[in-house]
């Protein structure tokens, strides 16, 4: 076994490996960029090694530096996590010419699978079941054009090189097979230096199913089962499970034996994830092999019992998997929340700053539950533009799928992340839909059920029971808190008051104290309207982000944080701001003018933080409604700006190669 090894790589996958490293007892060296000398990973390695500026195309993705800081360090083998350079076969190559093993399969097999046309070819030839489509490549866009003609809409325009939903558009007509196959070149060339494109079928209510394979230089070759995917948005998921709800056990078998087909077929070495697009009728197509650790390791690891990484290392120092098929047992359920840093309500768009306040739940056993969390940040660390937006994964894993579910909710409820727009709010409403609940997903899944875009929902009847309970709580807390505070004036005489109004949004609720007195523990009955009295108990204490306690019984974990006059109380994917006043004061607050948000409709507002790409119009310019204005790029995406209404260019404040904050205005218009 290796006694040290290079993780190239940051942020949470690089703490992934080197926790299994440390396990093992193999010393662990991290590598950092300009924006990661304060990384969670560098503190967490034995030793660091600074390899250049922030951008990854000057740091991370240099393998050169990268073997240097092996030769400085001594460092036996790389493990590349997953993105970067981890399915570079040119890198691996260089590796082996200088006597370091990588942590992964051989070149040949990096090669094969990670062109997506060359990779179609042999998965046919290994009578893997493969997607109607053209397997050359695309010259121009009025070839792109041509050739979905013939495939017939609609066609998915994708990268040859691409991963990670980018490089890639689906296409339902020539203008947008014209303007997707610009877009996924110009994507496919800045994030991978490969501009190769290809088309091939759309599969209409697909679900995505993806194999883990593994194997070692032996000759053994085996699956541990499937990942369901389904739950995407921009093609990059955002939650997966352990096993799929929809697989049967035929399906599962036969998904299986031609993956490890596939990985036979290349010599496939080190662990490996074959995707399947799935449609309705289970009938399963091969979309690409991902020659590497898959983001979404940790919910086979809880099914199987199976340490990924740790086999990766086992195999790459020459040795034998110690189990068959036969050993392979799926137990219970597993899910995986990714935890990004974007904003759900402005259509998952990027959002970056400093963490001013991270508190992931506790980690352990919970009853029949198991939660764990693969993170790379902590307080104060900095969420930069020039990476990928995951904070986190949270998983839980239960012996039953909504016992899973159910789990995942609660921490998401527990998980505290300020100063910065993340989509918990989104992750949490996601666990409490009914269709997800019931396993009825496609990738549509996010278009079909918010074609709107994400907006928290109001709480209905029973969470405002909840959200009232605990403003009240909070507010009454707050005012015996600044009571006893010394060097105030006297606080107020008399009885506490009984009755009062709790106002979530725009409904007044009215909320009589019916027996209690406010101390910490709290304890205390309340009436809301002319309904039966609630009990609440709770030991929160004021300034804590999480409420934790009973309301009626039941066990509830409220996020709190404060504004103006109140607090915004979020639980189960639903929010609310909360005031308590007293009835005179409720009578008051209704007469007071809304008011109202400035008028915004003749301005270009830059969604995110981002880079200006490009202006495709000029001032003094007609517009139509959905004609380009400008191209901005974030965390490594591309996003196309478009008129909303026919109109004027008046002005351009910005131009290409320009930093914009969120809301900055790029144009105006007449």
């Amino acid at each position: 076994m290796f006694k040290k090894i290079l993780v190239a790589n940051r942020g949470e996958i690089a703490c992934r490996v080197m926790k299994t490293a440390r396990r093992m007892g193999i010393a662990t060296v991290a590598v950092y960029s300009d924006a990661d000398a304060d990384a969670v990973h560098v503190e967490m390695a034995d030793e660091a090694v600074h390899i250049g500026p922030a951008a990854a195309s000057q740091s991370y993705l240099l393998g050169d530096r990268i073997i240097a800081a092996c030769k400085q360090t001594g460092a036996e083998a790389v493990h590349p996590g997953y993105g970067f350079l981890s399915e570079n076969a040119a890198f691996c190559e260089k590796l082996e010419a200088e006597g370091i093993v990588f942590i992964g399969p051989k070149p040949k097999a990096i090669q094969a699978m990670g062109d997506k046309i060359t990779s179609k070819k042999i998965a046919a030839e290994a009578g893997v079941s493969t997607v109607p489509g053209f397997m050359g490549l695309i010259e121009d866009a009025e070839h792109a054009v041509k050739i979905a003609g013939e495939i017939g809409y609609p066609v998915m325009i994708k990268a040859s090189a691409g991963g990670g939903g980018k490089g890639m558009r689906i296409a339902w007509n020539d203008e947008e097979a014209r303007e997707g196959f610009a877009r996924s070149r110009s994507e496919a060339a800045s994030s991978f230096g490969d501009d190769r494109i290809f088309i091939e079928k759309f599969v209409e209510e697909p679900r995505h199913i993806e194999i883990q394979v593994l194997a070692d230089a032996q000759g053994n070759c085996l699956y541990l089962g499937e990942r369901e995917c389904s739950i995407q948005r921009r093609n990059q998921k955002v939650v997966e499970e352990a096993p799929s709800p929809f697989l049967d056990a035929e399906t599962r078998a036969a998904m299986g034996a031609q993956s490890v087909a596939l990985a036979k077929a290349v010599d496939y070495q080190s662990a490996g994830t074959v995707e399947f697009i799935v449609d309705k009728n289970r009938s399963f197509y091969f979309l690409e092999m991902n020659t590497r650790l898959q983001v979404e390791h940790p919910v086979t690891e809880l099914v199987t019992g199976i340490d990924l990484v740790e086999q990766m290392l086992r195999v790459a120092a020459g040795e034998a998997l110690s189990f068959d098929q036969e050993d392979i047992k799926l137990n219970g359920w597993a899910v995986e929340s990714r935890i990004y840093a974007e904003d759900p309500v402005r259509n998952f768009l990027p959002s970056i700053g400093r963490l001013t306040r991270y508190r992931p739940p506790e980690e352990g056993r919970f009853g029949d539950a198991v939660l764990r969390n693969d993170t790379g940040v902590t307080e104060g660390s900095e969420i930069s533009m020039f990476y990928d937006p995951m904070i986190a994964k949270l998983c839980t894993w239960a012996p039953e799928r909504l016992d899973a579910i159910n789990a995942m909710s609660e921490a998401l409820d527990r998980f505290v992340i300020d100063g910065i727009e993340h989509n918990v709010p989104f992750l949490a409403a996601l666990m409490s839909h009914p269709r997800w609940r019931e396993g009825r997903l496609s990738t549509g899944f996010i278009a079909e059920e918010f074609p709107d875009g994400f907006a928290p929902p109001s709480p209905m009847a029973a969470e405002r029971t909840v959200l009232a309970a605990v403003a009240l709580a909070v507010e009454l807390l707050r005012r015996d808190r600044l009571d006893r505070l010394t060097g105030r004036l006297a606080p107020h005489s008399g009885e506490l008051k009984r009755d009062w109004v709790v106002r979530l949004d725009d409904d007044y609720l009215s909320v009589s104290l019916v027996e209690g007195m406010i101390s910490i523990p709290l304890e205390m009955d309340i009436r809301i309207g002319d309904a039966d009295p609630v009990t609440v108990r709770s030991s929160w204490r004021p300034g804590e982000p999480v409420w934790e306690g009973e309301v009626n019984g039941r066990t509830v974990a409220v996020q709190v944080r404060h504004i103006l006059n109140g607090v915004r109380l979020a639980w189960q994917g639903v929010s609310a701001d909360a005031r308590v006043m007293l009835p005179r004061i409720a009578e008051l607050d209704r007469l007071m003018p809304v008011r109202e948000a400035p008028d915004t409709s003749k301005m270009l507002l830059c969604p995110m933080p981002g880079l200006v790409v490009s202006i495709a119009v000029a001032e003094g310019q007609e517009v139509k409604a959905g004609e380009t204005l400008a191209v901005v790029e974030a965390m490594k995406m591309e996003n196309v700006l478009r008129a909303e209404r026919d109109g004027m260019v008046a002005k351009i404040n910005a131009a290409p190669g320009d930093s914009l904050a969120v809301d900055a205005v790029i144009m105006e218009f007449e």
